[in-house]
């Protein structure tokens, strides 16, 4: 054991020298395993950090919530749109119904979107977007508010003039105000500012609560009328603790049959959504950019391959004597073998992390950007080192091993 230890020591040495005298070609050698593992090793840190940003998004929501809708979510091949147009959406008496009927659901509530302009003194933003609730909603949501309250019980009954805001409507148009009890104009209503929503940051499905303005249904009467078929409400229905989405969603598709009057030879009208097929879908996409970062990286790794089996080739041809002394001075075969395969996969390594470091670099910088947290983890790193270590071995296996099998005297006898 001794023995191939310092055998591999000796290797690593011999490498590390052999690197540091031709440092031009290094470098030149480094260049495309470098661009390689930079191009595979980006697209993995940039999904991750997509999937991490989503998932995180899509689990506010719950895992437990499903969702009634009339568009059902689907993901690949074509959408067929046509069957789900004429569908009735749901509204404020199914959702009453819910709520009497369902034994497994522990909140149920209802929410509208639509745009209106939202102003205080010279400050406004055009079309945005408004979002109703019922008075379930605190049951299916997550609410975390920075100052003031949420939508009382005694509000949502008679529709008061209230609403709360995110954090980032609360800076553009209040700027270092505080908003709590000052009123604001949706639509040239006046509304009273209850609350402000606690800062989340971006979120690349647009689920973040910091852009939004939640008002009560009964006060979106003023503004909309909820029959209006282009607004595609939706009713979000979270499951008593223990009880699994399966078992709500067997016993809302009932529900649901039964207050549309379905007989049991026609198709639903409606859609029972959840964010498992959400997380199945982006699996799916995250997947397939990762191949595509595979194969774009692969080829720039394949071009470095072949260019360090060249430099080692070239290496070999310009030590043979000295191979041929080291040989006839006792050298075995496995110390020639592993003093060049040592220096490829050094190459290899010294390229890879290089393209890492400037990986980091960029992870920093992007991150500082943005409000996303971009990291290179562990995971990613050993990735990329692993597969600069197994470049190097299958570039340099070629050249080391027709260098331990040279003749010493045929070998000393050589021009390099």
């Amino acid at each position: 054991m001794r023995v191939y230890l310092r055998i591999l020591l000796e290797s690593l040495h011999f490498a590390i020298q052999a690197l540091v005298v031709n440092r031009l070609r290094t470098l030149l050698s480094l260049l495309g395993v470098t661009i390689g593992i930079f191009a595979i090793i980006s697209v993995f840190t940039l999904v991750d950090t997509l999937e991490r940003n989503i998932r995180s998004s899509i689990e506010e929501l719950g895992d437990n919530v499903v969702f009634v809708q009339k568009w059902p979510w689907e993901f690949g091949g074509d959408y067929p749109w046509w069957k789900y147009m004429n569908r009735p959406q749901p509204d404020l008496t199914e959702l009453e119904e819910i709520e009497k009927r369902s034994e497994l659901a522990s909140a149920v509530s209802i929410q509208y979107n639509f745009a209106k302009t939202i102003e205080f003194r010279n400050n406004s933003i055009q079309s945005q977007t408004i979002e109703a609730v019922s008075d379930g909603y605190p049951g299916v949501r997550n609410i975390n508010l920075q100052s003031g309250r949420f939508i009382t019980q005694s509000e949502f009954d008679r529709g008061a003039p209230v609403c709360v805001i995110g954090d980032y409507i609360a800076y553009v148009i209040f700027g270092n105000v505080n908003p709590v009890g000052r009123e604001v104009k949706i639509g040239g209503r006046k509304v009273t500012v209850a609350g402000v929503f606690e800062k989340e940051g971006e979120s690349m499905i647009g689920m973040s609560m910091d852009e939004k303005v939640i008002i009560s249904t009964n006060l979106s009467k003023a503004f909309i009328n909820l029959k209006n078929r282009n607004l595609s409400p939706t009713i979000y229905v979270k499951a008593k603790e223990g009880i699994p989405n399966a078992a709500l969603k067997d016993e809302l598709f009932v529900i649901m049959r039964s207050i549309r009057r379905l007989s049991p030879t026609e198709e639903e009208d409606f859609a029972l959504n959840e964010i498992s097929i959400l997380s199945e879908g982006f699996d799916d996409l995250f997947g397939f950019v990762n191949i595509v970062g595979l194969i774009i990286g692969g080829f720039s790794i394949l071009v470095g391959g072949f260019g360090i089996a060249n430099i080692m080739f070239v290496s070999v041809k310009e030590r043979t004597n000295i191979i041929g002394i080291e040989k006839s001075l006792g050298a075995k075969n496995n110390f020639i073998l592993m003093q060049f395969l040592g220096e490829a996969v050094m190459l290899c390594v010294v390229g890879g992390s290089i393209g890492l470091l400037f990986i980091w670099f960029g992870a920093l910088a992007g991150s500082a950007a943005t409000e996303y947290d971009i990291v290179l983890s562990l995971k990613n790193v050993i990735t990329g080192l692993t597969i600069s270590i197994v470049i190097g071995l299958l570039a340099g296996i070629i050249p080391a091993y027709s260098a331990a099998k040279l003749n010493p005297v045929d070998a000393i006898r050589a021009k390099g």
